[in-house]
């Protein structure tokens, strides 16, 4: 796995750099973080798409402690499909990674919480070099500037799924542009219904889990308005 999750990368593009505060719904971002920690471990080979369900097909760990909790609770589990998983997985995720971002000099909390009973935080960018290398390849991607590797038509389609394209600057016309490029690259990598698997970027096995947990997102989420 590499150095940074692909749920830290949706994390930050979900949330402003200098006010630290999240831009957009935060179920749907919620959702979105349990999905890329589930497509992480499929990218790690740890996890499977089968006959509905997700299955842990390997249980070694990856070495990202996240990642390895999931993959501990799937594998001591019964086969659950990708909905019930995004659903389980949701709560509290967001707060553990913000905090191993902080941990890493990524982010920084800046804690608000007034007379001990309204509890604020917010989390401005110290770092800011992940964030930016998150962006230029979604915007190479974007751009057709370069085709987008697994892990970038991964990020695509999850930015896709939890409707994510005002946290990249994108609004009106543009917005639409954007939702359709991201959406074409998810269906070009193999994520979407009518992709050929055969004709993928991606490996069958991450499509398959991927394909799954856009569904899940997207019917959790509702009809876009």
């Amino acid at each position: 796995m590499t150095g940074v999750a692909l749920a830290e990368e949706l994390l930050l593009l979900a949330y402003d750099d200098e006010s630290g505060r999240a831009t957009g719904s935060r179920i749907g971002l919620d959702l979105g973080m349990a999905a890329a920690v589930l497509v992480e471990l499929a990218l790690a080979d740890r996890l499977a798409y089968v006959d509905g369900s997700l299955e842990a097909i390997d249980r070694t760990p990856t070495g990202v402690p996240v990642a390895d909790e999931v993959l501990a609770r799937i594998a001591a589990d019964t086969p659950q499909p990708a909905a019930s998983w995004v659903q389980r997985l949701r709560h509290r995720l967001r707060e553990r990674v913000l905090r191993d971002l902080c941990d890493r000099g990524v982010i920084r909390d800046v804690d608000e919480t007034a007379l001990d009973v309204i509890h604020l935080h917010r989390y401005p960018v110290l770092d800011a070099a992940v964030e930016t290398e998150v962006r230029v390849r979604l915007a190479a991607a974007l751009t057709g500037e370069r085709e987008p590797d697994e892990r970038t038509a991964a990020l695509a389609a999850l930015v896709a799924a939890v409707r994510m394209e005002p946290s990249l600057g994108l609004t009106d016309a543009a917005a639409l542009d954007a939702r359709r490029r991201l959406e074409e690259i998810a269906g070009g990598a193999g994520f979407g219904d009518a992709a050929n698997l055969e004709r993928s970027n991606v490996r069958p096995s991450v499509a398959l889990v991927l394909a799954a947990l856009t569904r899940a997102i997207d019917a959790a989420l509702g009809s876009r308005a």
